[in-house]
């Protein structure tokens, strides 16, 4: 089967890195992942053949589209865009065509996916059955009434599927969207997508590092970055006041998109038990060897959690609902404290640092479907058989 997956990550990665294990998943078909966000250096599987749009990402409040070539205009590189999505569709001619979030989200990106379901639903590429894959959560809206309403008219009118990334009987999509009941097409919760290690990657990494049996390994991660300064300069904060009281090494992961003058600040703070690094390929063999993580709450970050089950201290980011609401759905399946960062200073989580050390990983059974990225691989090849 010929599938082309479309994913727009505008402010972080999670939406990439999902997009990726799903993909991954798919390694009995030919994938072309198509991406449109800023640069960020990641494995890709064999099977998948990895298409980078002209870069577009949005400000902070998601109401403006910026150019990662600042030479061009938006509008030239909107029409860039479309020329290549044209172009690639006429030459793939997919069997199933899975984008990533819209029209949930994403809508600003109206111009260049339009035209494609247009022609889709024209016959003009064949055959092409349309996905939407999306996360368990979605953010609140200002007219969530007309946000409903157009979701759903170009969801019923151009999609022939919609995946669920989301344990139903954890989260369920209509503690979001009110009107999933007038959902026309299939609508299949798929267990949540999470990335997988083998857990023998921690003790080698705690061997690689030289932490003894005596050191405690402290993992402080901020997602994509760019909005992760205020939680990291904290921790550093708060490993001042633990020198001289606790044996540890920290490991600090301050996402790509960091800004370079905030991770500058961040870098100079380093000492021989602080090592301050944008990114990491091996993310989850740090969990693994880690004797706690800190970190805010996106989608990939709450399944690593739960995937090494390492005790957690969690920041969510509060502008917006997703991530209060998310570790308030998995905080009983994990040894975790819930904070607010703009109620937490060094020597409150200092304190929390050391009660929470005190915290095994749990080992109890996991009752999450945690296999997202496999069911949703398995509903597409039974799709293609037409069942």
């Amino acid at each position: 089967m010929n599938i082309i997956f479309y994913c727009q990550y505008v402010w972080g990665m999670g939406h990439l890195v999902r997009s990726l294990v799903f993909a991954r998943a798919l390694a009995e078909h030919n994938v072309t992942l198509i991406a449109g966000g800023q640069e960020v250096a990641v494995d890709m599987p064999d099977h998948v053949d990895f298409v980078r749009l002209p870069t577009l990402y949005m400000d902070e409040m998601f109401t403006t589209l910026i150019p990662g070539d600042t030479r061009k205009s938006v509008d030239q590189v909107k029409l860039e865009r479309k020329t290549i999505l044209k172009a690639l569709f006429e030459q793939k001619q997919p069997d199933v065509f899975v984008i990533e979030l819209y029209p949930f989200g994403r809508s600003i990106f109206g111009f260049e996916l339009e035209p494609l379901l247009e022609d889709i639903r024209a016959g003009k590429y064949g055959a092409v059955k349309t996905v939407c894959s999306l996360r368990d959560i979605l953010v609140e809206k200002k007219d969530p009434a007309a946000y409903e309403n157009r979701v759903l008219e170009k969801l019923n009118r151009n999609f022939d599927a919609l995946l669920v990334h989301s344990d139903e009987k954890l989260l369920r999509l209509k503690e979001t969207f009110s009107r999933d009941h007038e959902i026309k097409i299939p609508v299949v919760y798929t267990g949540f997508i999470a990335q997988q290690a083998d857990p023998a990657g921690g003790k080698i990494l705690r061997q690689a590092l030289n932490i003894t049996s005596e050191q405690k390994l402290i993992v402080a991660s901020a997602g994509g970055g760019r909005s992760g300064y205020p939680l990291l300069s904290l921790v550093l904060d708060a490993c001042e006041n633990l020198s001289g009281k606790l044996k540890f090494k920290v490991e600090i992961f301050t996402g790509p998109f960091m800004d370079h003058t905030e991770f500058e600040k961040l870098s100079a703070r380093a000492t021989a038990g602080i090592r301050i690094q944008r990114y990491t390929r091996r993310f989850l063999d740090y969990l693994y060897a880690a004797d706690l993580s800190i970190s805010l709450a996106g989608y990939n970050t709450c399944m690593n959690l739960l995937v090494t089950r390492v005790p957690a201290l969690i920041f969510p980011y509060t502008r917006q609902r997703e991530q209060p609401m998310r570790v308030d759905k998995i905080k009983e399946f994990l040894p975790m404290e819930i904070l607010n960062l703009s109620q937490v200073d060094a020597l409150r989580l200092s304190e929390c640092i050391i009660q929470s050390l005190d915290h095994k990983k749990s080992k109890e059974p996991l009752s999450i479907d945690m296999n997202g990225a496999a069911n949703s691989a398995g509903f597409l090849g039974r799709w293609e058989k037409g069942n």
